[in-house]
């Protein structure tokens, strides 16, 4: 049993969604239990969303410009790879009926002026409500039996909008009682990707990538054999090919591996999918759409831990936040109070790092949070600062963090070495620091002017002339 996820760009047109209904009938053929998540066409989301956002800033001519755009977009695709009048003119109603109620809705943000979390669910969500139709009538014209769902009836989340968390046990009850049957019959399930529901009904989303979330969450209730992430790229690869061309794709890796590559930048897997393949000790593979026989990435429980960096990844568009000051040496509760007021801007902190003199503790927060999480430390030590206990607290701009990653690296002799050595040649400075905390992760944070030259060196360091062992696959 398996089950299949296809990104924006493997739906984007009417050839790719030709691909990626072959891609399906082929592994039909070998293999009848199979569901289907797809996420909306691309670039779908994005219009829909900024033309609510426009619509809540008094503008009423992008929604209405968007209606046109997306009608035109999704029946052109249709009257290309649907044969039937009768489905034609099934889908067409059914996207007349959708675009209606987006129009509708932005209407009444644009009288509101407003557009809440929960406003904004319903509306980022329709993308995918208008391709997984389209995506089934494909399949069908195929000869593949196949029905959309909208996962609003099957995925039970809590009331967080914009990034609910799924409620597993009403989840798996739902799609045991829906999808099983269907699939028992050899029809194939199409799952719209991102969206979700309540338990009383009110439309939620998984979050931006929140597809590969839905994808996981389904194949762990159904008990898959594998979970596949269909996408543009074959598998994870060692670097960003954008800056290091000679990047290779990566036969496997741990959960816990793929998981900080996700974390860290890689934009190939949604961080939160390989939560519910842990729990169920599912495998996840990623794969390309357009070339699936091509090289891909299996991710599982048992990775090689032979002390390899297995990729390097980088998350740009960064700041470091520095809290200096001789009095703070040996004062308790400094770091908490520290944190305590970054969380009540709702900031993410996505690294740390302390001076063991406790002279002073920076962070990395993303650049757009970084004046409100300034502010917010001013206020909270304004006492301190007017003492000259805490010197100041000191904003660091354009950084990125660089991770190296790869199982076992914290017990390996030399790893640390090389990459500072590669680093010290390459003239690039390291501003700050993270190891230890993770077996699998060396975080850097260097200016953002080095990061093509540090991600290079490192690459060059671990992989130049290196056999990488061949793992055995599940």
């Amino acid at each position: 049993m398996l089950t299949l996820k296809f990104g924006g760009t493997s739906v984007g047109n009417p050839d790719a969604i030709t691909q990626t209904v072959s891609v399906i009938a082929t592994t039909k053929a070998y293999d009848q239990d199979i569901s289907v998540v797809t996420s909306a066409m691309s670039g779908v989301t994005d219009l829909l969303v900024n033309s609510a956002r426009a619509a809540a800033a008094g503008h009423r001519q992008p929604f209405l410009d968007a209606r046109e755009v997306l009608f035109d977009k999704h029946l052109t695709a249709a009257r290309e790879i649907i044969d039937s009048e009768e489905e034609r003119a099934i889908y067409e109603q059914h996207i007349t009926e959708q675009l209606g109620f987006f129009s509708r809705l932005c209407a009444s943000i644009n009288v509101l002026g407003e557009l809440t979390p929960r406003g904004l669910d319903v509306v980022s969500g329709l993308g995918e409500r208008m391709s997984a139709p389209l995506l089934a009538a494909a399949l069908r014209a195929r000869g593949v039996g196949a029905v959309w769902v909208d996962a609003a009836e099957i995925l039970v989340t809590d009331e967080n909008f914009g990034e609910a968390a799924p409620l597993l046990v009403p989840t798996c009850a739902r799609v045991q009682s829906r999808l099983k049957p269907m699939m028992e019959e050899g029809i194939t399930p199409v799952v719209t990707g991102f969206v979700a529901a309540t338990e009383s009904g009110i439309p939620t989303t998984l979050g931006r990538g929140g597809s590969d979330f839905s994808a996981a969450i389904l194949g762990a209730c159904l008990s898959a054999d594998e979970i596949q992430i269909c996408t543009d790229v074959n598998g994870i690869l060692s670097a960003d090919p954008r800056i290091v061309p000679q990047a290779r794709t990566l036969k496997q890796l741990s959960y816990n591996e793929a998981a900080e590559l996700a974390y860290f930048g890689a934009k190939v897997l949604h961080p939160k999918t390989l939560l519910p393949a842990i729990e169920r000790g599912i495998p996840v593979r990623i794969l390309n759409t357009f070339n699936p026989d091509g090289p891909s990435t299996v991710i599982t429980k048992d990775p090689l831990k032979n002390g390899l960096v297995k990729a390097i990844s980088a998350i740009r568009d960064l700041t470091l936040i520095n809290v200096e000051g001789r009095g703070m040496m040996g004062v308790p509760g400094i770091a908490a109070r520290t944190f305590r007021a970054v969380a009540d801007v709702k900031a993410n902190v996505l690294m740390i790092s302390q001076a063991s003199s406790e002279q002073s503790i920076c962070f990395v927060v993303r650049r757009s949070r970084s004046e409100d999480v300034q502010r917010a430390l001013e206020t909270e030590f304004e006492r301190e600062l007017e003492r000259h206990y805490i010197d100041r607290v000191r904003p660091v701009h354009d950084v990125v963090i660089v991770a190296v990653v790869g199982s076992g690296m914290r017990g390996t002799p030399g790893i640390a070495g090389r990459l500072f050595s590669a680093l010290g040649k390459a003239g690039v400075n390291v501003i700050a620091l993270a190891q230890g905390s993770s077996e699998s992760n060396i975080s850097l944070v260097i200016s953002r002017e080095d990061l093509t030259t540090a991600v290079r060196v490192i690459h060059q360091a671990f992989f130049q002339n290196r056999r990488v062992p061949t793992p055995q696959l599940v």
